[in-house]
């Protein structure tokens, strides 16, 4: 039976230190929910509070009906892939896949021939009589995933499963993993530094920093309205520009930054415009133009990206990075005018 995963209000320290502080999360039936953020923000220690490896100093941990929080880690059924496979290299990948089977004392000619068959769904029918050291990565990580599938979990859960595998493979494998996430319905929580893994796999994704998560919500979402300043730079807005509304008329709104700068948007293509708030531009999101109605800047390094020609530009607001097309490339040093684009900018709320 598939069932949700619901932490409310964990909180965890180590020593003195606040790891979590009043973190929920709700992972649906079925879901793939991926933990999003750099080293330290509290991703991992989350994954180990709710496999039992830690306990929380407040708060509980529910998988359907079952509440999971004072139970021992191999009381609360979790399938688990690690970062380094963790597989054991006296056993076969037969028997490394069959170990979980094997514990629940399952029948002898059973367990081979559930573990055959997950190899064989996981690409690796043949291979059953190896040992882990004969494998490549690719091939320890399908085993890895496989010992995690085979026994039937209600929940299971990744920490950094393809960052050791190289860029191609882990492509591939993230394509994998959520093929069989699917077609099992398992519901699933992964964790991972990596962005585009995240976004790639994910129904939805919590951007965490400092024991906090910033925003949970679509990949898509996520993209094009972060909710604060801070998932706006972590998903890419590399240019947030502080304005303060100076003049309306109609639905122009002329917007004052740092050293004076200027620049008039539509609310009819940016929404509503408070007195205060964030500009936050992609660098695809800036056009990069000789003239317009946009902010003035002067043109610095220019790099070739192969699909456009990338500006270092200085603004009375200060150093923007700005993508140009590749018809028209521009010099260095001259004036320009940067338009922002609206399908590639969002409106934020000052930071506090």
């Amino acid at each position: 039976m598939t069932v949700s995963l619901s932490i409310s209000s964990i909180s965890a320290h180590y020593g003195k230190t606040t790891v979590l502080q009043d973190l929920s999360l709700s992972v649906g039936a079925g879901d793939l929910v991926s933990l999003l953020g750099s080293s330290g923000c509290g991703k991992t220690t989350t994954l180990r509070l709710v496999a039992g490896f830690l306990q929380p100093t407040s708060g509980t941990i529910k998988l359907g009906d079952r509440d999971l929080t004072t139970l021992p880690a191999h009381a609360r059924d979790i399938g688990l892939v690690f970062q380094n496979y963790a597989l054991f290299p006296h056993l076969t990948v037969l028997e490394n896949v069959a170990f979980g089977l094997k514990q629940r004392r399952m029948a002898t000619q059973e367990r081979q021939r559930k573990a055959a068959a997950m190899l064989e769904r996981v690409g690796l029918s043949g291979l059953g009589d190896r040992l882990p050291a004969a494998l490549s990565g690719g091939q320890k990580q399908r085993v890895a995933l496989a010992r995690a599938l085979v026994i039937g979990p209600p929940l299971l859960m990744f920490d950094e499963p393809l960052s050791n595998l190289d860029a191609k493979l882990r492509v591939d494998m993230r394509v994998e993993i959520r093929q069989l996430q699917r077609a099992n319905g398992t519901t699933s929580l992964y964790v991972t530094h990596d962005q585009e893994e995240a976004f790639s796999i994910s129904d939805r994704v919590a951007i965490m920093n400092a024991g906090r998560i910033m925003q949970l919500d679509t990949p898509e979402v996520l993209y094009r309205k972060p909710a604060n300043a801070f998932v706006a730079r972590f998903v890419g807005f590399e240019n947030l520009l502080p304005l303060r509304a100076v003049a309306r008329e109609g639905a122009l709104v002329t917007a004052e930054g740092a050293g004076g700068a200027k620049i008039t948007l539509s609310q009819d293509d940016f929404g509503p415009l408070p007195d205060s708030f964030i500009l936050g531009c992609r660098a695809d999101g800036l056009s990069v133009r000789y003239d317009g109605n946009g902010l003035p800047a002067i043109l610095g390094t220019r790099t070739y990206l192969g699909r456009a020609y990338q500006y270092q530009c200085q603004t009375a607001a200060g150093d923007i990075v700005a993508n140009g097309t590749l018809s028209e490339p521009m010099t260095a040093g001259g004036a320009a005018v940067l338009v922002p684009l609206p399908e590639q900018c969002c409106i934020l709320a000052p930071e506090k």
